[in-house]
């Protein structure tokens, strides 16, 4: 299994920004960073595969950029937004090798190594 620690979080006002780190103590073809806000289901934000194809909800494109170096997976967040309040996850999927359209699906099922969540607040 793949231990994963996030870092990073904190509260902004809206228009900030907060770069998230996530130390991994190991690889899969595919990782990503989840979130829930309040109330609502955990949701698919930003996904990394074979280390350079990236995927983002809607919700965040144009605001957010996840990469990947040796040491972290690194989740930008500019333009921050109050609806952006939530607790942000770094995951791995379940499987040792994933496709492509799984990673871009952005499925909550398909991953099941997770850190234990950075809060970020975001006040308007």
């Amino acid at each position: 299994q793949v231990q994963l620690m996030e870092s990073g979080g904190g509260s902004v006002q809206a228009g900030g920004s907060l770069r998230l780190s996530c130390a991994a103590s190991g690889r899969k073809n595919c990782m990503g960073w989840f979130r829930q806000g309040p109330g609502k289901a955990r949701e698919g934000v930003a996904f990394i595969y074979g280390g350079g194809s990236t995927y983002y909800a809607d919700s965040v494109k144009g605001r957010f950029s996840i990469s990947q170096d040796d040491y972290n997976i690194s989740l930008q967040m500019n333009s921050l937004k109050p609806e952006d309040t939530a607790k942000y996850y770094c995951a791995a999927p379940r499987l040792r090798w994933v496709s492509e359209s799984t990673c871009s699906a952005r499925r909550l099922s398909d991953f099941g190594d997770w850190g234990q969540g950075t809060q970020v607040t975001v006040s308007s």
